[in-house]
């Protein structure tokens, strides 16, 4: 075992050689399987994902069982890409056999550093649940190019801000689908894992008429770097963030639930703190519990709850858990199979929430 001193001084190199949070993570994950290149598509080639030709039918929405005749539907994995002038991402949708043109929900994936979204779907299962409850998954795609780990780049100022860079690229790539497809804008909701994780806090904060709430796991809060050295001691020791909290009457607070592992030692445990305490919802009365998963790892949960008793921020704390989606599946990198099943957890939260605006689809 590396003594700390050493083990900083990897750390420097890495980011001196390299010049990007991504291949730190590659190096303090040695664990993980390399995620494949994907073939680049000619520049300037963006393709539209096919729109649907059905009139709208009432289904129900993904927090309700399916019938079982859409249960036996095979959905399709829809690949494309989107551009605007901050740059291009590829993408895949992922498209239920149920959806037949009636509205329904739609989660937007934010994988973390070196994977692919095949992977991060397959760790997750989320295409397995939009198969079964009827909602559409988005999975936008980092490009080796713009950062050699895949990372979503959480940590550059310029990555940060309403329509500029990333989140404007994101958004693109939300609102599209919301156009080619009978997407009901109220439940639009953002989740991610560590860099994606990050990346998702960034939406909430740049762009909270779009999305309805957000699922953010083993992450860190919105603005807790400004470049690489910040983001670096933001992974390690924790960073608080930069922006303002609001109130909790306020109908831009965007609802979160934040899960996070108590041995992470890639992205400090704090920030999973920092992330919730970020939130205005964090000064509403708390439900505190200590539980363990069937056969898992125990796990404490935290729900800020509004004078309904509806939650509306949760803290999941997982017990033994290093950097990895709690409840996964080993088919994909990064899971923990004996945690609490965060996918089903960030689904049960995301159908309480609806958005009571109209999203902004132009800014």
């Amino acid at each position: 075992m590396p003594s700390p001193d050493s083990y900083d001084s990897k750390l420097r190199a890495a980011a001196r050689s390299l010049g990007s949070v991504a291949a730190l993570l590659a190096r303090v994950l040695p664990h993980a399987r390399p995620a494949p290149e994907r073939r680049a598509e000619p520049p300037g080639a963006v393709q539209a994902a096919a729109p649907a030709a059905t009139p709208p039918i009432r289904r129900p929405g993904f927090s309700e069982a399916p019938d079982s005749a859409s249960a036996r539907r095979t959905g399709v994995f829809v690949a494309s890409a989107f551009a605007n002038p901050a740059g291009r991402r590829p993408y895949k949708l992922y498209v239920p056999g149920g959806y037949h043109g009636q509205p329904v929900p739609l989660i937007v994936m934010l994988h973390g550093c070196t994977q692919t979204v095949d992977d991060f779907a397959a760790g997750t299962r989320m295409n397995a649940f939009a198969e079964e409850r009827t909602f559409l998954v988005v999975y936008p795609e980092q490009t080796s190019a713009a950062n050699a780990g895949r990372c979503w780049n959480w940590f550059n100022a310029g990555d940060q801000r309403r329509g500029e860079g990333e989140p404007s690229i994101i958004a693109g790539i939300t609102r599209t689908i919301m156009h080619e497809y009978a997407v009901d804008s109220r439940r639009v909701y953002a989740a991610g894992m560590s860099a994606g994780a990050a990346e998702a806090a960034i939406l909430a904060a740049t762009y909270p008429d779009l999305y309805a709430a957000i699922g953010v796991h083993s992450g860190l809060a919105y603005g807790a770097a400004k470049n690489l050295p910040s983001a670096l001691s933001a992974m390690r020791g924790g960073a608080a963030g930069t922006s303002a909290p609001r109130s909790p009457g306020d109908s831009q607070t965007v609802p979160a639930i934040v899960f996070h592992g108590d041995r992470d030692s890639t992205v400090n445990p704090a920030n999973g703190e920092y992330v919730v305490a970020q939130s205005a919802y964090a000064k509403l009365p708390a439900d505190v519990r200590r539980e363990r998963a069937p056969g898992g790892r125990e796990y404490s949960t935290t729900r800020y709850l509004d004078t309904e008793g509806k939650p509306m921020l949760e803290y999941w704390l997982v017990h033994g858990a290093g950097h990895a989606w709690s409840g996964g599946s080993n088919t994909g990198t990064y899971t923990d199979p004996q945690g609490p099943d965060a996918t089903r957890a960030m689904l049960r939260f995301f159908a309480d929430h609806v958005h009571a605006g109209v999203a902004n689809v132009s800014a």
